[in-house]
């Protein structure tokens, strides 16, 4: 239980001194970096999924005649 009781206490300070933090980037910069990460990830998984698709089915189309 002491252990526990430790765990919380160090996750109250934590959560405390990040509060009180604001020399950390905001909200609003994390959430553009975000965007522009989900962005990307989807401009190239839309531009290579035919091409992929089109592999693998060959591929699979080769095992199995």
């Amino acid at each position: 239980m002491i252990q526990v009781d430790m765990l919380h206490s160090t996750i109250r300070r934590e959560l405390m001194r990040f509060r009180s933090d604001e020399s950390a980037a905001t909200a609003i910069e994390y959430a553009l970096v975000a965007a522009g990460v989900g962005g990307a990830v989807a401009t190239t998984v839309w531009s290579l999924g035919t091409t992929l698709k089109t592999t693998f089915y060959d591929k699979i189309g080769g095992i199995f005649p």
